[in-house]
């Protein structure tokens, strides 16, 4: 949480002395239309990307399979496109990097690593050595605990949202 303070408070600090900076090497006036520009082709290029991971995800899913690959495509555009439309070079540099079909691969890659260290993956009761229901976590069961008697019947792998 202090990180992303800190960030707040000094990306637009450090967006308004690239800004002027840029202004005192071009000028004002074309300082102003090549931020008009970028918002322009941000804008564009938003749109365009972000139909082009709609349609991934739905292509995906329609196949039945997990959009793992889709979901973080469609995440990086939408972080991507919230910085383009943000004025300023260095926010637009990031969320090029994000949104271009070329470099946000390498970023995903980068992204899918990070979020994997920082997440536990927990299954259903009985699943990785998950406690089962109506056992003790010694294996035996608990006093009162109900059995019922069933059979479990196979038909191969089923789509995870149905059709």
């Amino acid at each position: 949480m202090p990180g992303l303070i800190l960030a707040l408070l000094l990306v637009p600090i450090a967006e308004i002395y690239v800004i002027v900076k840029v202004g005192e090497t071009i000028g004002a006036g074309p300082t102003i239309l090549l931020l008009i520009a970028d918002g322009v082709i941000g804008a564009w290029l938003i749109r365009h990307e972000g139909r082009r991971a709609w349609q991934a995800l739905m292509q995906t899913l329609a196949a039945g399979r997990m959009p793992t690959r889709e979901l973080a495509d469609g995440a990086l555009v939408l972080i991507g496109g919230t910085l383009l439309i943000a004025p300023g070079f260095l926010t637009d540099i990031v969320g090029y990097l994000l949104v271009l079909p070329f470099t946000r691969p390498l970023v995903r890659g980068s992204v899918v690593r990070w979020a994997a260290s920082r997440v536990q993956i927990v299954g259903p009761p009985g699943a990785r050595g998950g406690p089962q229901p109506g056992k003790r976590e010694s294996g035996r069961p608990k006093p009162g605990g109900r059995v019922v008697s069933g059979e479990v019947i196979d038909d191969g792998p089923q789509p995870p949202f149905g059709r």
